[in-house]
């Protein structure tokens, strides 16, 4: 089939490797525009434009629906991976078989912008990765394929992401099976939804009125992003795991 990737961070590239060493044909990498980041603000690229570049893969930065809805024409399926953008009805009907989503939690628990880290500061067993295809809501679309992974009880989110990333890209290349063999993905039961909030760095702030144990997963959970600290005499402290 004719796939298009729309995404953004690191973790997807373990599953850009996939795609392009499979049967299917990558017509093309859609990613986030270059954005200021660092202490001088300097236009920085992100993880998959670099890697699109490496690979000698068609990359495209649009800026509006109708730059998208051009460059999605004539494809079979689009897959997102952390993309950063809410695509709309219009974009989403585009391609011919599907539009799907890779997210990093065993949905419907954990919906929203940061499974991983919520997982972990549940102090949740197991979590996993969900294939499913988007509608206009946020992750409750029907889900295709499910792999789960169980936590350790010393996991940090950092780790988690690299874990989930080697095992999202056997569950999308099961999905491409699936929708051509005609299998229809299998509705969300809503009511056992959870929300993963997005990440706020007072967030970070430790509570140490809390067990050592609730304490322990708030670092690492929290460890890189938003970062776990404290306070001490005024000054502030990072703590990692």
């Amino acid at each position: 089939m004719r796939i298009v990737v729309a995404a953004t961070p690191e973790v997807a590239i373990t599953s850009l490797d996939a795609l392009l060493s499979s049967a299917h044909e990558l017509v093309a990498v859609i990613t986030q525009p270059d954005k200021p980041a660092g202490r001088g603000m300097e236009l920085t690229e992100t993880a998959v434009s670099r890697w699109a570049k490496q690979n000698s893969q068609t990359l495209h930065k649009p800026i509006t629906e109708e730059e998208t809805i051009e460059i999605l024409k004539g494809i079979d399926v689009l897959i997102t991976i952390g993309y950063g953008k809410i695509l709309s009805r219009a974009v989403l009907d585009v391609p011919l078989k599907s539009s799907l989503n890779l997210h990093f939690s065993l949905l419907p628990r954990w919906r929203g912008a940061a499974p991983v880290q919520r997982a972990i500061e549940a102090g949740d067993s197991f979590t996993g990765v969900t294939v499913f295809e988007l509608d206009e809501g946020m992750d409750t679309g029907p889900i295709y394929t499910v792999k789960r992974f169980a936590l350790d009880s010393d996991i940090s989110s950092d780790d988690l992401f690299s874990e989930l990333a080697l095992i999202g890209p056997e569950a999308l290349l099961e999905t491409l099976d699936l929708i051509a063999s005609g299998v229809k993905p299998t509705p969300q039961k809503s009511v056992d939804a959870t929300r993963a909030m997005k990440l706020s760095r007072e967030e970070g702030r430790i509570d140490w009125s809390l067990s050592a144990e609730k304490i322990s997963a708030h670092v690492r959970a929290f460890t890189s992003n938003p970062g776990a600290w404290t306070e001490f005499r005024d000054t502030k402290i990072r703590l990692e795991s």
